[in-house]
């Protein structure tokens, strides 16, 4: 039996390769989820063949509890609520590894081998960091959280400190399996760690966090394999632990900003204002236009590029869109997508809002592979981005966002920036793309104006 789990957890472990290895375009991450799917269920149907599966009740309990939850909100959720979704779902993974750590040491103490202590404490650590700190994470996407940077005193040398005596405090318990009241309090303040790493983080930043925390949950992971001494959990803890670095890294350089800032929780400038609630209009001439002299202006050109951002998430407008791409190629419009590495609350999210609707896998690409083609583009469709698209980004030295890599946007012919307002973006800064002389604004609600526009052009 036991060369049976090992051999079915080895043919898993290669199915979350191939799963991870497929995510990585747009095009394969359908066949990439159904590869990690079935390496999941192979680990879970093989694992409880397991003899140290004492009683089926509670696992069977678990899982029809478990199960309906997770069934009734992947039907429920809709699709401008997955970054929550993904942040909530972190902080269950990491919250599953506290709980498992927790167990194994009231099961294992006071005998306790040091190869077994220490992966204990790092998961407790890890663990407790990525729950709170998801669930943070989580409050701040949904708004009953600030969305604002939060300073407090002394905010980095507290959390240090506070690190350091997890560290100290989970040598002294490996040493004396029986410190139960530390082990308690080290679960505590990692907890409060969590709270005190991810409270700091602007609204504009969450996309960097909800990855950094995604790989924490698998780390997490890793080191709860080596407590209970699971090869398949350690291999895909490290393979999601992994990735989620490599995704945080590269959401990084989308925002220049260092992988250090992110881990130790906030920026110094970054969001500080937070997400724009209203205020005054920038000061400065704009040129509007409205459905029916956008129309004719494509009506004219041969080449388009639409870059979305949370705005066209926010009014559910991708299906609009999609039918405006349809309208426009009809016409013989060559329609591509620019996205954005930070478009969005979380990684990938105007990829997912537009497969939904069915936009072709070839039409989107990345700011690396579009952005030299801006200059020879007709015209550009901002729908609800602001912040990836502000020129400001390339000289001013004083701007939180300079350095960023933006969307070279104002280097074609004509762009069309469509907002509700004036308003700024999460960085908290004036957009002066709304004031260069090729710049046109289109006032509404996303989803309103794509209709307007899409049915305007029919009559053309």
């Amino acid at each position: 039996m036991n060369i049976i789990i090992q051999i079915t957890y080895l043919v898993a472990s290669i199915f979350f390769i191939f799963g991870i290895k497929n995510l990585s375009s747009p095009k394969t991450a359908r066949r990439g989820n159904l590869f990690a799917s079935i390496g999941m269920l192979l680990a879970i149907a093989v694992t409880l063949l397991d003899q140290h599966v004492l009683t089926y009740e509670w696992i069977i309990l678990g899982f029809v509890i478990g199960g309906s939850i997770g069934a009734i909100m992947a039907v429920k959720v809709q699709m401008t609520g997955m970054p929550e979704m993904v942040g909530l779902l972190n902080g269950f993974g990491g919250g599953a590894s506290l709980l498992v750590a927790l167990a194994e040491f009231y099961k294992l103490a006071p005998v306790i081998p040091i190869n077994t202590g220490i992966p204990i404490i790092l998961s407790l650590l890890i663990g407790s960091i990525t729950l709170t700190g998801s669930f943070i994470a989580f409050g701040k996407l949904k708004g009953f959280i600030t969305g604002r940077v939060v300073k407090y005193p002394m905010q980095h040398p507290l959390n240090a400190l506070l690190l350091l005596a997890v560290v100290v405090a989970g040598i002294v318990v490996v040493i004396d399996p029986t410190q139960f009241e530390l082990l308690l309090i080290i679960t505590g303040v990692s907890l409060l760690l969590g709270v005190l790493l991810v409270l700091p983080i602007g609204g504009a930043d969450m996309p960097v966090a909800i990855s950094l925390l995604n790989s924490y949950s698998g780390i997490a992971a890793a080191t709860t394999g080596f407590v209970l001494e699971n090869n398949v959990l350690i291999i895909a803890g490290a393979i999601v632990g992994a990735s989620g670095i490599i995704l945080t890294l590269i959401m990084c350089r989308g925002m220049n900003r260092s992988l250090m800032n992110v881990v130790l929780g906030g920026w110094a400038s970054a969001g500080i204002e937070g997400p724009a609630t209203g205020g005054a209009a920038p000061k400065g001439d704009v040129k509007s236009v409205d459905a029916e002299e956008l129309a004719m202006i494509l009506d004219s050109v041969s080449t388009c590029i639409i870059i979305p951002g949370y705005g066209m998430a926010v009014a559910q407008a991708q299906h609009a869109v999609r039918e405006l791409t349809n309208v426009m190629e009809k016409k013989g419009i060559k329609v591509r997508f620019a996205v954005h590495p930070v478009a969005g609350r979380m990684p990938g999210h105007m990829n997912v809002l537009l497969a939904e609707a069915q936009v072709p896998y070839d039409q989107l690409f990345s700011l690396e592979e579009i952005n030299d083609d801006f200059p020879n583009t007709d015209i550009v469709i901002i729908i609800g981005a602001n912040d990836v698209v502000n020129p400001a980004a390339r000289h001013d030295k004083s701007s939180p966002i300079y350095g960023m890599p933006i969307l070279n946007s104002d280097y074609a012919k004509t762009v069309v920036i469509n907002k509700r307002s004036l308003n700024v973006g999460y960085a908290g800064i004036d957009n002066e793309l709304f004031f260069y002389p090729n710049a046109l604004m289109y006032f509404g609600d996303a989803k309103d104006a794509m209709v307007k526009l899409t049915n305007e052009l029919k009559q053309m």
